[in-house]
Parts: C-alpha cells; sequence; structure tokens
C-alpha cells in the first residue's frame, strides 16, 4: 500500500496556493474588480425595486468617503465623482426601467460629454448623496443632471451635467415605449442651452480643424 509523503503533499498545497493568489493577483491588476462588482449588485438592487412612477423623476442612490478614494490632498479624488456618477446612472437607468427599453428598442446610450462644478470637498467616511435625473432631450441624447449632496448639512458639494447620446433610436421613441404617449420635453434651463451651444461650437472647431467641414460640402 502507498502512503503518500506529508511533506509532499504540504508542498502541492502551497504551490497550489501560490498559482490560486497568483491568479487573483493577475485578474485584480488586470481588471477593475470592485467597478463590476459594485456595478452589478447596484443593479441587481434596482431591479428589486418599484419602477419609479415618473420615468425623467429624480432617483438618489447613497455614498461615503472612503479610504481609496482619498487623494494626496486628503479629500475625494475629481475622478471619483464621476466614477459615482456612473454607478448612479446605472441605478437610474435600471430602476426607471429605460434599461429595458434599451433592449426592446435594440438602442444603448453613451456619454457623448460630461461636464462638473466642484463647489466643496468631500472628505474621509462623509456620507453623500447622488441625486440624478433627466432635465431635458433633444432628438439625439438625454440631458442627465446629478448632484452630489452632502448628508451632514445638504450642501450640494458637486454638480455633474452629463449629456447621453442614444444610438439605433431616440429619446422620444424610448420615452413613448415607457409611458405608452408621446413626452414633451420640458423648457430647457439657461445654464444647460449654454452649455449645449458650447458642445456644438467645439464640434464645429474640431470639424473644421480636421478639414471634415470641406469634405461634406
Amino acid at each position: 500500500m502507498y502512503w503518500p509523503n506529508p511533506r509532499n503533499t504540504v508542498s502541492d498545497f502551497r504551490r497550489m496556493m501560490l498559482w490560486v493568489v497568483s491568479g487573483l493577483l493577475v485578474v485584480v491588476g488586470s481588471f477593475d474588480v470592485w467597478y463590476f462588482l459594485r456595478g452589478t449588485w447596484i443593479v441587481i438592487r434596482s431591479l428589486l425595486r418599484e419602477p419609479m412612477r415618473d420615468v425623467v423623476g429624480e432617483q438618489v442612490i447613497y455614498g461615503r468617503v472612503l479610504p481609496h478614494d482619498l487623494d494626496h490632498m486628503g479629500h475625494m479624488n475629481n475622478s471619483r465623482y464621476l466614477r459615482e456618477c456612473d454607478f448612479a446612472r446605472f441605478a437610474y437607468y435600471t430602476h426607471n426601467r429605460m434599461y429595458k427599453a434599451f433592449r426592446a428598442l435594440r438602442a444603448t446610450v453613451v456619454v457623448g460629454a460630461s461636464t462638473i462644478r466642484y463647489r466643496r470637498s468631500l472628505a474621509l467616511w462623509e456620507a453623500f448623496e447622488v441625486r440624478s435625473r433627466i432635465v431635458a432631450w433633444d432628438e439625439k441624447s438625454f440631458y442627465v443632471e446629478q448632484r452630489f449632496v452632502s448628508k451632514s448639512d445638504g450642501f450640494v458639494s458637486a454638480v455633474m451635467l452629463c449629456r447621453q447620446n442614444v444610438i439605433r433610436s431616440t429619446p422620444e421613441k424610448i420615452l413613448e415605449f415607457l409611458c405608452k404617449k408621446k413626452v414633451e420635453c420640458p423648457d430647457i434651463p439657461e445654464d444647460l442651452q449654454h452649455w449645449i451651444k458650447y458642445i456644438s461650437a467645439s464640434s464645429q472647431a474640431l470639424r473644421a480643424e480636421s478639414g471634415l467641414e470641406e469634405k461634406t460640402k
């Protein structure tokens, strides 16, 4: 009868654990694992909630500044605000069932432009809300406003505007699919009008710089 050598068994176990740890390090180093895990959890949790009655109404998610959110200045890094906005839009489009409309119409949305104004830093362990809502839309895009509101005193710490370009459909068709009727766009706020004009002017300037305008004449 063959009796395994205990030393070999321990050696094999250590070798296996080394491969497992090495594999995990490769995965963590190659992919933003936390981003995908948290995004998946947010979508699942939003699916379990009752759908929003007002498709373009405001939706809130909650967050807290963690150590990995900090930069060398000791407050939340400016790039983390954009990441939180990403998660908030996941929740928003799931909660108002807009993702359902995207799938039904074989459409999708991509970020066409964004701008953010920082008003006050969010500090370590500070709790905040991200309030998202569709402000307006045109024939190609939704315009989403996202506000970072401190839970301690209600101060609006940052405001982001995001242009979400609709691919293979239109905002009007998506809203009509969800609401079973045509939805009129509200009046576009003055600050958003200025931003839309800036995007248009920037696009025209870049096209002229690359010679595209001459080719399309």
